[in-house]
């Protein structure tokens, strides 16, 4: 495997587990003071795995193509969001199926890190694409 996959792949891993951390500890914070008598039907916790599970995978392929000495990975990545949006859909069936009538707090607590994720993947990739290989 290549040294450079390796390198880049350990990094974003360390950052990305930072990130997910951080983002959690602030997420927790602020529902624990400002939305303490909401019910949400999707945990926390389990929000953050998924962005933290498909931020990951989206990263790996899109190095490991990289890597292999394609460097046009524009297709890629926008095959690999439009995919993290369905998803997201899918994730959040649960709460557009369910009979509480306000949803709005779930798919807020949902896509606020989803789109924080989304900078910090294209921060990500495009840290990489910019140095010289």
């Amino acid at each position: 495997m290549n040294p450079a996959f390796k390198s880049r792949q350990l990094s974003f891993l360390v950052q990305n587990i930072a990130v997910t951390l951080i983002l959690l500890g602030i997420h927790s914070y602020l529902l624990s003071h400002f939305a303490d008598n909401i019910h949400f039907i999707i945990p926390l916790w389990q929000i953050y795995i998924f962005h933290f599970i498909v931020t990951t995978l989206l990263y790996t392929v899109i190095n490991y193509k990289y890597s292999s000495g394609k460097t046009e990975i524009f297709n890629t990545f926008m095959g690999f969001t439009l995919l993290k949006m369905v998803l997201a859909i899918v994730f959040l069936l649960p709460v557009f199926l369910s009979d509480t009538e306000n949803k709005q707090p779930d798919v807020f607590n949902f896509f606020i890190p989803y789109f924080l994720y989304l900078f910090f993947e294209v921060y990500s990739l495009t840290s990489f694409l910019q140095k010289k290989p």
